[in-house]
């Protein structure tokens, strides 16, 4: 730790929350640091070979996201946070499908308002299947967390909402049953939730459930826009910001294995975090211990890092690991995260997409669960134009090094005259990886589906055509959502080699949730892991991803949530592999792809 940013982290420790963030020059209670953009660098001339087009009105993806009212301003925070969406395979066909979160308006939800769960038709289209399989729900969406927590086979979903909180277990028929009361996840007054992600901490086979809140909202009791510091954006009245309400703790249930769950937040330590504005939840092996800790964007408040102490308990150190504040100590506006190995060298590095006026940070891991900000060395401290939201560290082109991605979007809708330099609708954003720890921004070399401006909040990663390469779906607030297909041109070399990994456990939770998988390939080495939230409230693929580039083989680690440890050499390229836990492969597909 240098010495400057330990000297910051003082500063900063000792004022009172939300303090910090004013002092930063925030507007409206929105933390930020006011950071101008700066010229894009000279281009590598590294041809980008990953293309992406929207294809949803194509696809059949063609309900809007509802979430306040963009033809007019905010009068509530809740109004413009947004929601996630899921990617997973609901019915094991072996195809992705798609679950989309809504919110709804103040004044009452318009026709057409809720959920969406669309069945993948193996052919480039989707159905809407929400009514039949049970899940048509009207309210405050915020996040979804994907896993199986009673071990039979089927992906279930727990959803947070600003209201009362749903788990829907699968019944494997295509149909889902809110089991929320008899699983003891009510709750007797309301919240509203945010960060959400199923987490086998105890290593005990079975998925426990971490809840994060973003504020104590009461709707009738909050001020009007203009009515105080954290109600105005210079002179302009704006809804209030996060700072002016009440943060909540966090909450940790522990899975009894007979369908309900307990509340341990108290005992595990997870309760005693105070000042959380709680957005994105990634429970992940963060120090390379072998058990699950779990790491929070908060907005306006630093960041946590939850470390697991392999009793049940956990202790709190984003502060002492680098990844709670800024190089220079100042709170930021966390919204989404992507977790990944960007450095090659077998730890989980994370991306973390803030506010306008301000860097999304690059913390790179030191294999011990301490990081670095080395925004500014990567390349990335350029882009500050935009808010981010729904981001992901994920392999675009199959050149064998992770990429970052990121959506963004406005807060405040309606008063884009008054406020040229909050614009409502905003472009995507990738940042191509170099090799060589440094990144390059691109937006037009990607495609049309990446230069389009929208309003966008969470996004999801798969391969939802099963051709070897990454599509991407993303929340539009009050518009359909994008499905970016990607097709990739093949290099100068003939080559974007891929190879997929789907775990399946047996003494782990049979989600695999927390498992990592390490690639060695062309001299590159690579780990990824299961995880069941990420990007901005939102769920990937949990079929792990590697871009191989030229490599036509790799040898593989799987390192199993419970600790037991796989090896499998000279595995080919381009196939799908599924791995049961003591069983090794169990099933290889070859997927036709580009060539």
């Amino acid at each position: 730790m240098t010495r400057r940013r330990f000297g910051a982290l003082l500063t900063r420790a000792s004022l009172p929350l939300g303090a910090a963030a004013i002092l930063s020059g925030q507007d409206g209670g929105m933390a930020t640091r006011h950071l101008p953009p700066r010229p894009r660098g000279k281009p590598s001339g590294i041809p980008f070979l990953a293309q992406f087009t929207d294809i949803a009105a194509q696809a059949g993806l063609h309900n809007p996201v509802v979430c306040g009212d963009s033809n007019k301003p905010a009068v509530n925070i809740i109004e413009t946070v947004g929601c996630g969406v899921a990617c997973f395979d609901y019915d094991n066909d072996g195809w992705l499908d798609i679950f989309l979160l809504s919110g709804t308006r103040l004044e009452g939800p318009p026709p057409g308002a809720g959920n969406r769960l669309y069945k993948n038709n193996r052919d480039g289209t989707f159905k809407d299947v929400t009514k039949a399989a049970g899940l048509e729900r009207v309210g405050w969406a915020s996040a979804v967390t994907v896993g199986d927590y009673n071990n039979d086979g089927n992906e279930d979903l727990f959803i947070t909402y600003f209201g009362q909180n749903v788990l829907y277990r699968n019944n494997g028929d295509g149909t889902f049953t809110d089991v929320t009361r008899e699983a003891g996840l009510r709750r007797d007054r309301t919240f509203w939730s945010s960060a959400c992600t199923f987490i086998d901490y105890d290593r005990d086979g079975r998925l426990d459930l971490f809840v994060g809140h973003y504020a104590d909202l009461d709707l009738k009791a909050t001020p009007p826009p203009g009515a105080n510091i954290f109600c105005r954006y210079g002179n302009l009245p704006v809804f209030c910001g996060p700072h002016y309400f009440q943060p909540v703790s966090p909450l940790l249930y522990h899975n009894n294995g007979d369908g309900t769950f307990t509340d341990v937040s108290a005992r595990s330590g997870i309760g005693a975090s105070k000042g959380t504005r709680s957005m994105t939840a990634v429970a992940a092996d963060f120090d390379n211990d072998g058990w699950t800790d779990i790491y929070v964007s908060c907005d306006g408040a630093p960041s946590l890092l939850f470390l697991n102490n392999h009793d049940g308990t956990f202790r709190e150190e984003g502060l002492a690991r680098g990844v709670a504040l800024s190089e220079d100590g100042v709170e930021q506006a966390g919204m989404g995260l992507g977790i990944g190995d960007y450095g090659m060298d077998g730890s989980l590095d994370i991306f973390k997409t803030h506010f306008s006026g301000d860097t999304h940070i690059l913390y790179k891991n030191d294999g011990k669960g301490y990081f670095d900000d080395v925004t500014s060395l990567a390349g990335l401290s350029l882009e500050t134009r935009y808010i981010g939201w729904g981001t992901g560290m994920v392999d675009l082109d199959n050149d064998g090094f992770p990429d970052l991605f990121g959506v963004t979007g406005g807060t405040k809708p309606g008063l884009e005259k008054e406020l040229p330099e909050e614009p409502w609708k905003t472009p995507r954003f990738i940042f191509r990886n170099l090799g060589n720890g440094k990144f390059e921004e691109l937006i037009d070399e990607a495609g049309p589906g990446f230069s389009a401006s929208h309003c966008s909040r969470g996004s999801a990663f798969g391969d939802f055509d099963n051709d070897g390469d990454i599509d991407i779906v993303v929340v539009n607030l009050n518009e359909p959502p994008s499905l970016l297909r990607n097709d990739l041109r093949p290099g100068a070399d003939g080559a974007r080699n891929w190879l997929k990994v789907k775990l399946i456990g047996t003494k782990s939770n049979r989600s695999a949730v927390g498992s990592r998988v390490t690639a060695h390939y062309g001299g590159k080495v690579q780990a990824r892991e299961v995880l069941a939230q990420s990007s901005f409230y939102s769920v990937d693929d949990r079929r792990l991803h590697f871009g191989l580039g030229s490599a036509t083989k790799a040898d593989l680690i799987v390192r199993w949530t419970n600790g037991l440890v796989e090896n499998f050499r000279g595995v080919e390229a381009r196939q799908m592999l599924t791995i049961r836990e003591g069983s090794g492969i169990v099933q290889s597909e070859k997927w036709e792809t580009p060539a």
